[in-house]
């Protein structure tokens, strides 16, 4: 992980790579949970036996679910030091252009493609590309927005 001692250093990273997280596994558990907390109980995300027959040869994960790991994700890539606080402000453009499929290891790549003043502190727009381990396509390709209040 990299570790930022600012705002300043940190904004010297806009159009860079932040670098790569760790791989992790997407198992039948996880998106169980995921599935509760959302009540999409979709049969493609959670019927292994009717999944296993369907048109991605087992069980996938949500796209949200896939989604909502980028705060995992970024843990694991940086942090910026001296903020008093970083909140989400949205998102720009998602798409998920390939299913995970569960038992799959994913990781994601993040690059700071913009940073500009907001008021009390900077508004960062980093470009996540979430990958799957062995496929040619990504599995979630978004732009987050989020305000680091200094």
């Amino acid at each position: 992980m990299r570790v930022f001692s600012d705002i300043e250093e940190f904004s010297s990273m806009v159009g860079q790579s932040l670098g790569h997280s760790e791989w992790h596994t997407i198992t039948q558990e996880r998106v169980q949970l995921f599935a509760d907390a959302t009540d999409d109980h979709q049969w493609i995300h959670l019927d292994q036996e009717k999944a296993a027959a369907g048109p991605f040869g087992g069980t996938i994960a949500h796209g949200y679910l896939t989604l909502s790991l980028i705060p995992m994700f970024a843990k694991d890539l940086y942090s910026v030091d001296g903020l008093k606080m970083g909140i989400n402000y949205g998102l720009n453009k998602v798409r998920f252009p390939q299913p995970v499929r569960v038992g799959s290891k994913v990781r994601a790549g993040a690059e700071l493609i913009e940073l500009t003043d907001v008021p009390g502190g900077k508004q960062a727009v980093v470009r996540w590309t979430i990958e799957i381990d062995g496929e040619a396509k990504p599995a979630c390709v978004a732009e987050t927005v989020a305000r680091l209040i200094v």
